[in-house]
């Protein structure tokens, strides 16, 4: 079945070679950015002109996000992807850290997603089975941490779990599923060169745990592999 996959931070990375896999599936791919306007989408734009359709999106601008929402009215969306995500702080230790960075990748990393969700709630009820996926972060668990640091992406991607399941059970009653997902250490710009695996890798392995996300996995938190995470 061709489904309507929505996709934020979709111009790179994560985010853009999960909308290569999915359009090489044959599903329709709504792939949103700031900047839309790459390379990597103009060739996938190229490859697959029936099926894609860049979107640009500030997940930061609630007004821009009403105005895509505005467009898709009527369209129902079978899968949103949470992508988009900071870690400007990667270069920042505990005494470096300012509270501007903080509140940064908290609005995005944390508050985004769920300003997202929420205005696409009613294209993903339509859908029949709606699925979301969160691309969180191992870092974001609490029982996982041994080596402290990174104070400001570990908190937002903490509150990002907590999102991912208060939104799992607020919609439960729509057969709508929330996942929360680790991608891996991905060699990508946020990840770095000494990421442990590359950026095929990771979308593959999410795109199988989203194809088959329903309500038994809904609430929950995966890494790439399959493999459920602590809180």
């Amino acid at each position: 079945m061709i489904k309507n996959v929505f996709i934020t931070g979709a111009n790179r990375g994560i985010g853009l070679e999960l909308t290569r896999q999915y359009l090489a599936a044959g599903h329709k791919v709504f792939a949103s950015a700031r900047d839309p306007s790459t390379e990597g989408l103009s060739q996938l734009i190229d490859r697959y002109p029936n099926n894609v359709k860049t979107v640009v999106l500030d997940v930061t601008d609630e007004s821009n996000i009403q105005t895509v929402v505005d467009s898709l009215e009527g369209t129902s969306i079978d899968l949103l992807i949470n992508n988009a995500g900071l870690f400007h702080s990667k270069h920042e230790d505990f005494s470096s850290l300012n509270a501007d960075t903080w509140i940064e990748e908290f609005r995005v990393n944390s508050i985004s997603p769920f300003l997202v969700t929420r205005a696409l709630k009613s294209n993903l009820e339509s859908a029949n089975s709606g699925v979301v996926g969160m691309i969180s972060s191992k870092m974001g668990s609490m029982g996982d941490n041994q080596s402290g640091g990174s104070y400001s992406y570990r908190s937002s991607k903490a509150a990002l779990n907590a999102v991912s399941v208060s939104l799992a059970n607020d919609l439960s009653d729509l057969d709508i599923s929330v996942v929360a997902l680790h991608p891996g250490w991905v060699q990508t710009d946020m990840g770095g060169p000494n990421g442990l695996i590359d950026v095929e890798t990771s979308a593959t392995g999410l795109k199988a745990i989203l194809d088959k996300a329903g309500k038994a996995e809904s609430g929950k938190f995966y890494d790439y592999s399959g493999k459920q995470l602590p809180w």
